[in-house]
């Protein structure tokens, strides 16, 4: 293999020249791995290689130990650990560090990379301890390009997220600061060294947590980062900005101090830069300042109603002594739009509307008064940018204070907004289309049925159709106002009534409209399913109407997979199918078993789309959905469905190369086996089979096992004793499933995987116990149907002792959910009823069941449901333990 051709080809801009290479490097890689690193790590390090060489090297060491999946992650990693040789890890390593000196800053930039790859293998094993002794040694020593390498390579290190190098990097706080600090300072004379020391400094805080303790090491890093926000460099002061903004999240209690003799004038001078990005970053300041008081005053009032006082942390109210010098650089922020800026540009006027936000919701009322002293002189403003600003500030505010003081101002200042709607500027109409959704979504009750609801509505269709810029927030305005407006579910009548009807057809009419690009028709179906869904009964007949005109618009669509030349053909289509079926979807929900007579025609379009798309689509998954609504609207009926439609749903479960396909199919087998009932069976070999092949899938993420499990209990429910059939190969699953556990202080994503496949394992015994139960074959001493004696004996027995076993770990372990405590009371109490004559009482007399139904019923967190069932499986738990006395 010429290494450096093959190199070369990975950076190719011809996909298969690319992946060739790849493949080529993979390989190589599996034949020799030792040898494969020496070889790029020499290839990193030779001075004479061709820049982008050496940078492809790099990249390919890098990729070597990277991986998404933790699972994948670990295996690569023990890979390093157990098949290279000792010396080979320190010539890759020497090398790697080697690079750092080099003067192609490239080269450096890849070395870092692949630096703090390994590190995050060694490190948490104490091994390379020399590793930051030496990047230490090369910031106080090295020329400016191994300072700025070495800077980078701690600043990769400490951006991880992996928790046991999180863990590791505490012990090396005191080396990690010293290097930073030290290039950080306003002494270092070159800015690409002291801007890589800021940005290292900014991915460590969270690690130096002890010595940001010590008051005189904190107040020195202090001092190094108010320097660097006055640095002439732009990059130094965003770096600094950023670093205040961590800060602030990660040491709110020692800020006080800082507060009062810098910070406070600092981030308002930031916030005036002329940078731009300087001045975002001093506006996310006061929003982390925000978000910070905003969770204080939230775990203090928590903490208040547990009558916790060990629990409530310090409050400064930096937002509220800083308003009245903050607010009015926020809403002065507000005027600098952007007119060409795309929808999901981040702007600084962007930045000051979120920290508006963010402040109504810290200071309440008090940011009232400025607000509206800013919206009074600049509504009618000649200038644009003044009077978009002064709508938008309006709409900010309306989370946060209290509605009642809210009100009055909202009904002022609708009908005012509603005639901003017929600005001449598209951009204030936008605004004034978002600050009416703002008011729908948070102060909702300040609109009167009568006297806002027509024109409010008038005014949001006419902007939906003027123009497609406004698409977006007039959709969401409507939407929000179908919300507002539904009434109680399954009312007669709503305040949308009179309106239904002239909705409807302005939304079909906009959706055909010759001019009508993606995101404006898009956007009109969104509004027209939120209206369906939110629609009375005395709406109904409208609705049945409009499924005909959805049905035809979506079979109209079929014949044109045939005209599809490009790329962008084929995802206007697709994205037309998918609107058109989430219609579809929402009407069957709303009608329910009213949709029995448009059923043949639903299916028979549904079943052409499936078969007229190509691979790869993102349709299927909204069809999967209709169809499951279908089938939940139909019950045993949509029976005669079954024939067509599993070949579509065979084929998802098998299409493991589209995993959320694949899932949707796995939810889909869950609805139409509820639905079915019994009349389910004949399906179900070929269900299980899919589904355990699934299960033992290297090609599907973990994540599929919880619903995987789940749908064995659905299952199961539907067919009742014909489960028998799959349940030993299941109880087995299930109990290899119960043994997987996490440790407390592992990563977040295995905890909450954790829990959810004790979810499904727990929604699969409930399903299989009521089925057994239902059928009579769950105990052999009091059956309930006449099937013979060899049937009864031993289906549920041989399980009960692990069932158990897994409840109490769910008991210790304090890592479980409301769902898993729920699921884990219906097991309880179906199981004791499943043998009403107490005969296994024993198992029921442990002080942990007891106490684990006691707390889940008095949890006040939990809902009504949850309650109701710890309540039901006290009651068996009483029936299981007074029977087995009585047979003592």
């Amino acid at each position: 293999m010429n290494v450096n051709q093959v190199l070369q080809n990975t950076l190719s801009p011809d996909a298969p020249t690319r992946q060739n290479a790849e493949q080529q490097l993979l390989q190589a890689a599996d034949v020799d791995f030792s040898g494969y690193l020496s070889t790029l790590a020499q290839e990193l390090a030779n001075e004479q290689a061709q820049p982008h060489i050496r940078t492809a090297a790099g990249i390919a060491l890098k990729n070597s130990f990277s991986a998404r999946e933790y699972s994948r992650l670990r295996e690569v990693q023990d890979r390093w650990l157990q098949q290279v040789d000792p010396n080979i890890k320190k010539s890759v390593k020497d090398l790697a560090l080697k690079t750092l000196a080099s003067n192609d800053a490239r080269a450096g930039q890849s070395a870092a990379q692949f630096i703090a790859s390994i590190a995050a293998i060694e490190l948490p094993r104490d091994q390379w301890q020399e590793l930051m002794s030496t990047l230490v040694q090369n910031v106080g020593e090295g020329a400016d390009h191994l300072k700025q390498a070495s800077l980078t390579t701690i600043g990769f290190i400490c951006e991880t997220e992996d928790s046991d190098l999180r863990d590791s990097l505490t012990q090396h706080s005191n080396a990690i600061l010293t290097a930073v600090v030290q290039g950080a300072r306003k002494e270092e004379t070159n800015a690409d060294v002291r801007n890589a020391a800021i940005t290292a400094l900014g991915d460590s805080l969270e690690f130096v947590r002890t010595n940001f303790e010590n008051e005189g090491e904190r107040n020195y890093i202090m001092q190094v980062i108010c320097e660097a926000t006055q640095s002439d460099d732009h990059r130094i002061q965003q770096g600094a900005f950023g670093c205040l903004n961590r800060i602030m999240g990660l040491y709110y209690d020692k800020m006080r101090f800082y507060m009062e003799k810098a910070l406070f004038g600092l981030t308002i001078i930031g916030m005036k830069n002329d940078e731009e990005d300087v001045a975002k970053l001093a506006v996310e300041f006061w929003c982390t300042v925000c978000e910070e008081e905003i969770s204080i005053e939230d775990d203090n009032a928590q903490a208040a109603a547990e009558e916790s006082a060990e629990l409530t942390r310090p409050h400064f109210y930096f937002t509220r002594v800083a308003y009245q010098e903050v607010v009015p650089v926020l809403l002065q922020l507000l005027t600098k739009q952007d007119e060409d800026a795309t929808d999901d540009e981040y702007n600084i006027s962007r930045a000051a509307y979120q920290c508006l936000q963010l402040y109504a919701q810290a200071v309440g009322g008090h940011i009232i008064p400025p607000v509206l002293s800013f919206v009074e002189t600049n509504l009618r403003h000649e200038s644009w940018h003044n009077r978009d600003a002064a709508v938008s500030a309006f709409g900010a505010i309306m989370e946060g204070p209290d509605e009642k003081v809210l009100d009055p101002l909202v009904k002022q200042a609708l009908p005012v907004l509603i005639d901003m709607m017929n600005d001449s500027v598209i951009q204030v109409k936008d605004s004034a289309a978002y600050a009416l959704g703002r008011i729908c979504e948070s102060v909702p009750d300040s609109i009167d049925p009568k006297d806002h609801l027509p024109p409010l509505i008038s005014a949001l269709f006419s902007g939906l159709s003027s123009n497609p810029k406004m698409a977006a927030s007039c959709c969401w305005a409507l939407m929000n106002l179908a919300d507002r407006f539904a009434g109680e579910p399954g009312c007669q009548e709503n305040p949308l009534s009179p309106h239904f009807q002239d909705s409807v057809t302005h939304l079909l009419q906009v959706t055909e409209r010759g001019d009508a690009d993606n995101q404006l028709r898009t956007a009109a179906y969104e509004v027209l399913n939120s209206f369906v869904t939110n629609a009375a009964n005395n709406s109904l007949p409208v609705i049945a109407t409009l499924s005909t005109v959805v049905l035809q618009r979506l079979e109209n669509t079929v014949p044109m997979q045939q005209q599809i030349v490009s790329v962008e053909d084929r995802l206007t289509l697709e994205e037309m199918q998918t609107s058109l079926t989430s219609v579809l979807l929402a009407i069957i929900q709303r009608l329910e078993g009213e949709i029995k007579p448009q059923a043949d025609r639903i299916m028979r379009v549904l079943l052409g789309v499936l078969g007229a798309l190509g691979p790869k689509s993102s349709v299927p998954d909204t069809v999967f959905a209709a169809v499951g609504a279908l089938s939940n609207a139909l019950e045993d009926d949509f029976l005669g469905y079954m024939d067509t439609f599993a070949p579509y749903l065979f084929n998802a479960l098998g299409n493991q190369e589209e995993p959320g396909l694949c899932a949707m199919a796995i939810g889909l087998v869950s609805d139409i086996t509820r639905s079915l009932g019994e009349k389910a069976q004949p399906y179900c070999d070929p269900f299980m089979n899919y589904l355990l092949n699934n299960l033992r899938s290297t090609s599907l993420s973990n994540q599929f096992k919880p619903a995987i499990l789940q749908t064995f209990g659905d299952i199961a429910q539907a067919i009742g004793g014909h489960f028998e059939n799959y349940l030993s190969i299941v109880a087995q699953v299930l109990q290899q499933a119960a043994t997987v556990t996490a440790q407390p202080d592992g990563p977040f994503e295995l905890l909450d995987y954790v829990i959810s496949l004790r979810e499904g394992i727990m929604d699969a015994w409930g399903g299989i116990i009521i089925a057994m139960k239902g059928s009579g074959k769950s105990t052999s001493s009091a059956p309930k149907l006449h099937i013979h004696a060899d049937l009864l004996a031993n289906v549920l027995p041989p399980y009960v002792d692990s069932i158990f076993t897994l409840l109490s770990i769910v008991f210790q372990d304090q890592n479980r959910s409301e769902n898993l405590l729920r699921s884990s009371m219906g097991v309880i109490g179906d199981l004791a009823d499943a043998f009403p004559s107490g005969e296994y009482s024993n198992y029921y007399r442990v002080d942990w069941v007891s106490q684990m139904i006691r707390e889940t019923r008095g949890n006040r967190d939990f809902t009504t449901r949850t309650q109701d069932t710890a309540r039901w499986a006290r009651e068996q738990v009483k029936r299981q333990t007074m029977q087995g006395i009585q047979q003592m």
